[in-house]
């Protein structure tokens, strides 16, 4: 299948696998590889997700490694990856769940530990934002990690699931490049794409 441009995103239906050595330069990697947990399917809230088994075991993110870019690996605690100085941290403030209270995301980028704090689950959300994939992550936070890598101008994102980080980077007026095997969030992920496409660079620098 060929890519489906949208503005200065690229967006292609496959396995990263298979894709990522026929890619050109990118810049950075920004993801949020299956984490082999089971996540898909079930019930998260008032959304029911199709059962498609794609994360029945954790993703090889070598080639990932082997690209030898700017890196942010959410989950990264899951993939036995080399030793790293600044760990990124979703303090998720899930007081009122039984979900984990944190998610770690793993760099190979300098400096030290950060984290982020946003309440994504139960009443008290921070902000209400819909969910189209079970393990997606708060566009907020997706600008967030984007702003560690603010000289990237082309992100690269092989395991792309919904589209946030694309969206979070059209928004932010860089380049995207994202990768996707399950054609039914590889659908969602164009929609939300072209959307934030349309609506131009009005977000541009709105980090929070």
């Amino acid at each position: 299948m060929e890519p489906v441009i949208i503005g200065n995103a690229r967006l292609i239906l496959g396995d990263c696998r298979d894709i990522l050595p026929t890619l050109g330069k990118v810049d950075a990697v920004v993801t949020d590889p299956p984490y082999g947990i089971g996540m898909d399917g079930g019930k998260i809230g008032k959304a029911v997700y199709e059962k498609l088994d794609w994360d029945s075991e954790a993703a090889d993110v070598d080639p990932i490694l082997n690209l030898e870019r700017p890196s942010i690996i959410w989950g990264g605690n899951y993939f036995g990856l080399p030793a790293s100085a600044k760990w990124l941290v979703w303090d998720k403030r899930n007081d009122q769940t039984t979900f984990a209270d944190c998610e770690l995301a793993w760099t190979n980028l300098s400096g030290a530990v950060r984290q982020f704090r946003w309440m994504w689950s139960g009443p008290y959300q921070q902000e209400r934002e819909e969910r189209w994939h079970p393990t997606a992550k708060p566009l907020r936070l997706m600008k967030w990690c984007l702003g560690f890598v603010s000289d990237a101008q082309t992100i690269l994102d092989p395991f792309m699931g919904s589209g946030t980080t694309g969206v979070a980077a059209v928004q932010m007026g860089r380049q995207f490049i994202g990768i996707e095997r399950e054609e039914r969030y590889f659908e969602i992920a164009c929609k939300r794409i072209e959307d934030a496409q349309r609506q131009g660079d009005m977000f541009i620098g709105a980090v929070a």
